[in-house]
């Protein structure tokens, strides 16, 4: 495991188009899919990071918080399966199944999208706008493995609250932490 922070990708970059396989539905699902007239979330997560591990149960509450909202939340995993045979998609079904992610949870077996998105670590957020302009990128929350903050998402609630209100996202922004992306 190598500790990993985001790159920081610049605030209204246009969301990268990707059309990737939803391995719990076995359906290609494109961003067009997905896009939300409000905001989507974009995150790249996978099943053995013990970033993601901490944060899961966070995830699925922010999800079942706001999706009924009309955002649209989207996981992604791009991990190279050859070295990590864990993050498989047979494997990453049976994680999205397992902890019931209201969400699709998609493979991207090339690494493109995540190049695309210049992800960095899991987990990694993107949030866009409904005209999918970057509007945050980085942490979930302040909590980490063993530093005994509590997972609350408020970095993303915080983010995803002032797109429902109408009010500009704060641009101070801090990296999300994790297990870097493993590559080909």
């Amino acid at each position: 495991m190598s500790l990993t922070p985001s790159k920081m990708l610049p605030l209204e970059t246009i969301a990268p188009d990707f059309e990737l396989m939803d391995t719990v539905t076995d359906r290609l699902i494109a961003l067009e899919d997905v896009k939300s007239e409000i905001a989507t979330v974009v995150m790249f997560i996978c099943n053995h990071c013990p970033y993601v591990k901490h944060v899961e149960e966070g995830l699925v509450a922010l999800a079942n918080d706001y999706i009924p909202e009309g955002i649209s939340i989207v996981a992604i995993s791009s991990n190279d399966i050859e070295k990590y045979p864990e993050d498989a998609p047979d494997k990453m079904k049976h994680v999205a199944t397992h902890n019931h992610y209201p969400f699709p949870y998609l493979f991207d077996k090339t690494q493109q999208v995540a190049k695309n998105y210049h992800a960095a670590c899991t987990p990694d957020f993107f949030i866009f706008n409904k005209e999918l302009e970057l509007v945050y990128r980085g942490q979930m929350d302040d909590s980490r493995p063993g530093n005994d903050v509590p997972v609350t998402g408020k970095d993303l609630r915080a983010a995803l609250n002032d797109i429902m209100n109408g009010n500009p996202v704060n641009e101070n922004q801090k990296p999300s932490i994790g297990c870097n992306i493993k590559w080909h």
